[in-house]
């Protein structure tokens, strides 16, 4: 019932998900203003304060010698300092396009070293770097991980999350804004986030009846050059926002995404089967090993002795008939496959099994 019951539960989530065939979606949501885009920062740093889960490599101590002189203290021996409650991490953060002095970013923070957890720990002041080495943020506070380890003695232990990686939110604070430049005066460029000529022809002939004719022209699956009408190129971000707000039909391939790891299937709008007809079944062989005691008879000078006893047992399922299998819609081949009754890991078998014999129209992407 159980196994009958998740296939179902499959087959309705694929036809919930997968039903529209295409809709209407924003150009906000499909495109990108070249130009307007973020840029990546990291860093290097120190998280103090951990509760003895901290780095066991010299360069922790060293570290901390480094900053407590960049603090003014002087340190006479490095034997005078322990790296347990210390750890070197790494800081990744984006800053976005057009943020300015004083935005406050979201940072991410992941050990460099050995360090078992930097739970309870906080970030000291650490410099964000962009990729041409000048400093655009600063970044410190208390490390949230999301999860925890808690040892007990006997060398029994409960894990949570992955404790040595966690995020300060609004983290870091920008120092000095990235310069972006989105328009030449006349025109914006728009790059869509997944190249489609089809999507690119929606987007243009959209901005054309919307705006004026001629306003938009697609110059390859992955641009639209778009005219700024002289009377709206006093106002470019209201322009902007009028065009990113127009809704055009999204084209996509037809895929099946799906993870062998999980039995995770996910079946495009767009997925076609043509007339077929597919039987799957399987073989199962159990192989057991039950101990035996042997004892000798009595009065004899045998001994008892230790032996396993090894059982084999094929179970073979009922004959397995041929079933049409025909799908038109995303729905239509969740319904077929569902009629089969199979896990969604012998569904991953049968798709590729399909793709080979032709009748599947839909590319296969594994994750």
């Amino acid at each position: 019932m159980f196994k009958h019951g998740y296939i179902h539960l499959v087959a309705l989530i694929l036809m919930w998900l997968c039903l529209p065939t295409a809709e209407a979606i924003r150009i906000k949501d499909l495109c990108e203003i070249q130009g307007a885009r973020g840029n990546i920062l990291s860093g290097v740093g120190i998280v103090t304060g951990l509760g003895g889960t901290g780095d066991k490599s010299a360069d922790a101590v060293r570290a901390q010698e480094q900053m407590m002189r960049r603090f003014g203290i002087d340190i006479d021996s490095r034997d005078e300092l322990s790296s347990k409650n210390v750890a070197i991490v790494t800081i990744t953060a984006v800053i976005p396009a057009f943020a300015k002095e004083g935005t406050r970013l979201d940072v991410k923070v992941q050990s460099l070293y050995d360090a078992n957890s930097l739970e309870g720990g906080t970030l000291m002041e650490t410099y964000l770097m962009g990729a041409d080495e000048e400093v655009y943020a600063v970044a410190q506070g208390a490390v949230s991980v999301g999860g925890f380890n808690a040892d007990a003695s006997g060398g029994s232990s409960v894990r949570n999350n992955h404790v040595t990686a966690g995020r300060i939110p609004m983290g870091a604070y920008v120092e000095q804004e990235i310069p972006s430049t989105i328009t030449d005066g006349e025109r914006i460029m728009l790059l869509l986030s997944r190249p489609d000529f089809g999507t690119a022809r929606n987007i243009q002939q959209a901005l054309n009846k919307n705006i004026e004719e001629g306003t938009a022209e697609a110059l390859g699956a992955g641009t639209v050059s778009v005219i700024i009408p002289k009377d709206e190129r006093k106002d470019l971000v209201g322009f902007i926002a009028d065009v990113q707000d127009i809704d055009v039909e999204s084209e996509v391939k037809a895929k099946i995404i799906f993870n062998e790891r999980t039995g995770t299937i996910v079946v495009g709008g767009d997925v076609r089967i043509s007339p077929c007809h597919v039987a799957h079944g399987g073989l199962t062989i159990s192989i057991t090993k039950t101990p035996a005691v042997s004892q000798p008879l009595p009065f004899s000078e045998g001994w008892t002795i230790e032996t396993e006893e090894t059982q084999v047992d094929v179970i073979e399922p009922d004959p397995v008939a041929l079933m049409p299998l025909q799908g038109v819609s995303a729905a239509e081949v969740a319904e077929g496959l569902n009629s089969l009754k199979v896990t969604p890991r012998d569904m991953i078998s049968i798709f590729q099994a399909l793709r080979e014999a032709g009748v599947l129209e839909a590319e296969l992407v594994t994750m």
